[in-house]
């Protein structure tokens, strides 16, 4: 069933409910939304590049996803953010962001937003702006056309940057999200920084996670961000920020350029003892910890029935399960992924 503004219309606020809280008294208000598995890219670190898909009958549907996520909002969540594989590929997509924007209005919601690699985003920066998204996280992992293609494999960077340029024409806030790789592009962190930096943009950094089987192996593609630091602090001022976005990244304020810069560390440095978030896959499954195998079916009580009461049982009996935090862990004596999934079917 395909969302539409007519149907927003007549959709009612859902009832609130007493908030998400879990055995370790963490709220829960952050909730990252899968709307699909593929993706237009096959980057090196997150999939195989012969990747087989879920069938579209396993999926939820766009107004499933709604039902669900309006749970969780109602439950307390005041963050969505919307995932993939590449979630702009998903057909109809901006109708479960048109859907979703109610709860924008309504103020049950502070922010609804996505994470792309920017390859649609030329096409649909306006209608997001339409749509109550103010801010967007974006994958760039070099700005070496070769070497952007080399890591995505499938990815066009001249296409990725006129997405940028769209999104910001918009009035979105653009974040650049970059994956910290072992002698790929830890050369040009700091022309990274500077780039995104003199357009107004904040930069994070992410350590590979072990997710996945994939080529080459995590081990050769891991660079801990503790080496990055220490390489950027002899070149530049980074100053500690106290500055947090519902999300695990730890920032700095980089004097030198007049932009934040964060890092995402969880090898390094784990960042579960404030963690907020759960994940929800395009199946219908709920993970609670991206570390865990541990996850919830929603998919079959939210099918059961047209109310809400048994979906609604499912996520507050998830949430009581939730893990204090992930063993992730890459070295020599370590070389196999933590969990078998790969990041795209998690939700990047």
């Amino acid at each position: 069933m395909l969302l539409t503004k007519e149907r927003v219309s007549v959709q009612r606020e859902p009832t609130r409910h007493p908030g998400l809280i879990d055995p370790f008294g963490r709220a829960i208000t952050y909730l990252r939304v899968s709307v699909t598995d593929r993706c237009d890219f096959r980057c090196v670190y997150c999939m195989s590049e012969h990747m087989t898909f879920l069938p579209k009958r396993d999926l939820l549907t766009l107004h499933e996803l709604d039902r669900v996520c309006s749970a969780f909002v109602a439950h307390g969540v005041r963050k969505l953010r919307i995932t993939g594989g590449e979630p702009l590929v998903r057909r109809d997509v901006l109708g479960l962001f048109r859907s979703l924007s109610r709860h924008l209005v309504s103020g049950a919601l502070d922010e609804l937003t996505l994470t792309t690699n920017g390859s649609q985003l030329g096409r649909f920066a306006a209608e997001l702006a339409d749509c109550g998204v103010r801010r967007v996280n974006v994958s760039v992992d070099t700005l070496d056309a070769e070497k952007f293609r080399s890591i995505t494999r499938w990815g066009d960077l001249a296409q990725v940057l006129a997405g940028i340029d769209a999104a910001q024409a918009a009035g979105l806030r653009v974040k650049v999200n970059t994956v910290a790789l072992k002698g790929v592009n830890e050369d040009e962190i700091g022309t990274l920084m500077e780039w995104a930096h003199g357009r107004g943009m904040d930069l994070t950094l992410i350590e590979v996670m072990p997710l996945g089987d994939i080529e080459p192996s995590r081990l050769d593609q891991y660079l801990p961000l503790s080496v990055v630091r220490a390489r950027l602090s002899g070149l530049y001022t980074l100053d500690d920020l106290d500055d947090r976005t519902g999300g695990p990244a730890r920032y700095v304020w980089v004097s030198e350029t007049g932009g934040k810069l964060g890092f995402i560390t969880p090898m390094t440095h784990n960042f579960c003892e404030s963690c907020n978030r759960v994940r929800l896959t395009c199946t219908g499954q709920l993970f609670m910890c991206l570390g865990q195998e541990d996850a919830a079916d929603l998919r079959t009580p939210l099918r059961m029935s047209e109310g809400n009461e048994r979906l609604e049982q499912a996520i507050t009996d998830a949430i009581a399960r939730k893990p204090k935090g992930h063993d992730f862990i890459i070295d020599r004596r370590h070389t196999r992924p933590a969990v078998a999934r790969h990041m795209s079917m998690t939700g990047g």
